[in-house]
């Protein structure tokens, strides 16, 4: 998925959770990162974290970001995601948990990890 991500300048990772090796190596490659999670988490100093939720979220904190993704995300919030993407005129990229397949329209990338879904601004 870095493979991916790294060319973004800015990016927005939704519902971090306690994973955050992407996070922080996205940021290592120089990626301008932004975690977020309905809970607070610990994330790298190089990543900046904001508490947000993803049904309910707050325009600003994914306004400036040239993509949006996620990793393991369920169903019920892919479009969700994808709409703040839209939003902020972003691309979108994500992983599903196992056998869930994707619920908006995508892009199919095959990935060490699985499938990369993307769905470009």
């Amino acid at each position: 998925m870095i493979d991916y991500l790294a060319d973004y300048e800015r990016v927005i990772e939704i519902g971090i959770g306690r994973r955050t090796d992407l996070a922080r190596a996205l940021a290592k490659e120089g990626t301008t990162v932004t975690a977020t999670d309905v809970h607070d988490r610990e994330v790298p100093a190089t990543v900046r974290f904001v508490r947000d939720d993803i049904v309910t979220p707050d325009p600003t904190v994914y306004a400036s970001a040239d993509a949006v993704y996620a990793r393991n995300l369920p169903p019920e919030l892919h479009r969700p995601a994808l709409e703040v993407a839209r939003d902020a005129d972003a691309d979108f990229l994500f992983t599903t948990l196992g056998g869930d397949q994707p619920t908006v329209p995508v892009e199919r990338k095959t990935i060490e990890t699985g499938t990369l879904y993307v769905v470009r601004a």
